[in-house]
């Protein structure tokens, strides 16, 4: 083997010194050159046999060289320094995204990870080891429990804010100002022989009109387009001629189940409308009241073109068809025989979805949204009647995770987003009146949980009842309904004074199986932490207790459900 001194290049047996780049580099002279002649120069040869050294090497000094294998050197150091720190970071980076995610980081947060607290209070007099009796122990050696104290200290401030107002009920000259058009639509006055709200309306199109053609619903659900193809068909057999004119049957809702969301309405709505005096809107939540009318079909979509008032009638046509034929059997004419059938609309947005006010209607000093649904429905129907169904709210919000998170659910994740919602909502009492904060629609769209103040019940159903008699509103709880059906439905036909039933068409009612239950993926990831549940009891506590109380009823505390 031979090796060159000057460069140290492994040179093959048969190769050239001149191939070495050092030695021979683009200004190469071999005559001038004193390593090309053998000057200061020994080649260093090695017996390929047993590996006998049989040479010397001398060490030349030279300066030029010496400096190019020191900034080779520094070269080599200073991409190894870069790549070292870009690795590091890397690491850096993963270990705070992850870190922060399961409490590993040794940084302080604003919530200490730790062992909770034994509370007096807790769990509505319950203490840690009262709630873990409910709860399976986690597998995982994480303690995903936040400091019950410091979280304490957040719930402690908000209920130090609240205050229960009456506010102040709109006049109906305010309410015709900022709705012109529906006023100008929906009479004052409805049919003296129908139960239900209809009216007769002179329809001006000839046979070649499409009725429907610029339907909202129609226009933007294919679901409603095949309802509409069946109701092209049959409109022109359900008008109504008098007088060489046209005239549609058209309808309100005699009753609204009006929320709560994940409250058990769907099982309601679908038990409710068996019954034969019961007809329902095309769809069981048109949400017109709340976001149609305003253009919004979901609201972080922004908004769309409004939905006009006739766009809503619409979805009753079908029940008012069946309604006219009653009103002119043969029976109505000669006997005054009354319509017994009514219609019922099942949005369970109505109660709470005020989120569109503060886009259309000027604020108010108090940042609180000068009307209300409320207002425009009492001031159609005054006689309108209104059926609640109420949960735990502390479960209802959780069944509201599980049902529309859409990635990454689990009980840790749900904690998280529970704290720091309620760090949002203490900011905003702390400058706002309650009312202004439960409708705040900014607030409500930035809560990391979503709806937390759906579970604010009392605080909407004072609202309702400033506009609406206590008589007028039904409430019920969805733990009575699950534990004894036939006693709730029962209450919900008395106070909608509906006909007797057959033993066949009650049994039917009453023992199909529930509607919108639980899906098994969201079963599979078991009930929230007790921490959690702790900390929305104490959250929730001071709402619960005024709800019993308007409502006389300690139910409504949800101590034990």
């Amino acid at each position: 083997m031979r090796y060159c001194i000057n460069c140290c290049i492994h040179l093959l047996p048969n190769d050239l010194h001149r191939q070495c780049f050092r030695c021979c580099g683009p200004n190469h002279n071999h005559q001038k050159c004193p390593v090309c002649k053998g000057e200061n120069k020994i080649p260093l040869y090695t017996d390929s046999k047993q590996m006998k050294l049989l040479a010397v090497l001398e060490v030349r000094t030279d300066h030029r060289e010496s400096w190019h294998g020191f900034f080779c050197l520094r070269k080599g150091k200073l991409c190894s320094l870069i790549f070292g720190l870009i690795i590091m970071t890397l690491v850096m980076a993963s270990y705070i995204l992850t870190g922060a995610k399961h409490g590993l980081l040794l940084i302080p947060s604003p919530f200490h990870y730790g062992p909770f607290t034994s509370n007096p209070s807790l769990m509505d007099n319950e203490s840690l080891s009262d709630v873990k009796d409910h709860y399976q122990p986690s597998k995982i050696n994480i303690s995903y429990v936040k400091d019950y104290p410091s979280i304490k200290l957040i719930i402690d401030t908000i209920t130090s804010k609240i205050e229960f107002m009456t506010r102040q009920r709109p006049g109906l000259e305010e309410l015709r100002k900022q709705e012109p058009h529906m006023f100008s639509v929906i009479p004052n006055k409805f049919l003296p022989n129908s139960k239900n709200p209809c009216w007769y309306e002179e329809y001006r199109g000839n046979t070649t009109t499409d009725p429907y053609a610029t339907n909202s619903y129609a226009l933007y659900s294919k679901h409603f387009r095949i309802i509409f193809d069946y109701l092209r068909k049959v409109f022109w057999n359900h008008l109504y001629h008098y007088k060489g004119k046209h005239y549609r049957l058209r309808c309100l809702p005699h009753f609204y189940i009006i929320g709560q969301p994940k409250c058990g309405t769907t099982d309601l709505y679908d038990r409710l409308r068996l019954h034969p005096e019961v007809r329902f809107s095309a769809v069981k939540e048109p949400h017109w009241w709340t976001r149609k009318r305003f253009g919004i079909i979901r609201l972080r979509h922004g908004f769309h073109d409004r939905y006009p008032v006739e766009d809503y009638l619409d979805l009753f046509d079908l029940a008012a068809h069946q309604i006219q034929g009653v009103l002119q059997s043969e029976a109505a004419k000669e006997h005054g025989e009354m319509n017994n059938i009514i219609i019922g609309e099942a949005s369970a947005s109505t109660m709470w979805d005020n989120n569109a006010w503060i886009f259309f209607y000027d604020n108010s000093t108090e940042g609180e949204p000068p009307f209300l649904i409320q207002d425009f429905i009492h001031a159609f129907q005054p006689n309108a009647k209104l059926i609640i169904m109420l949960r735990d709210p502390v479960e209802r919000l959780y069944s509201d995770y599980l049902y529309f998170a859409s990635a990454n659910k689990s009980a840790e994740d749900f904690h998280e987003k529970v704290a720091e919602s309620l760090q949002l909502f203490e900011s905003c009492v702390l400058d706002y009146s309650l009312r202004a904060c439960v409708y705040n629609n900014t607030l409500n769209n930035a809560m990391p949980v979503r709806m937390l103040q759906v579970g604010l019940y009392v605080v909407y159903l004072l609202d309702w009842l400033t506009v609406f008699d206590k008589d007028q509103i039904l409430v019920l709880r969805l733990e009575d309904h699950a534990s004894n059906m036939k006693y709730t439905m029962h209450m919900v036909f008395r106070f909608l004074d509906l006909g007797p039933l057959s033993e066949k068409q009650e049994a039917l009612i009453t023992k199909s199986p529930a509607s919108n239950t639980r899906r098994p993926e969201d079963k599979s990831l078991g009930p929230m932490l007790p921490t959690t549940k702790a900390i929305l009891r104490d959250f929730y506590r001071p709402f619960n207790t005024k709800l019993a109380q308007v409502l006389f009823d300690d139910a409504f505390l949800w101590k034990r459900t």
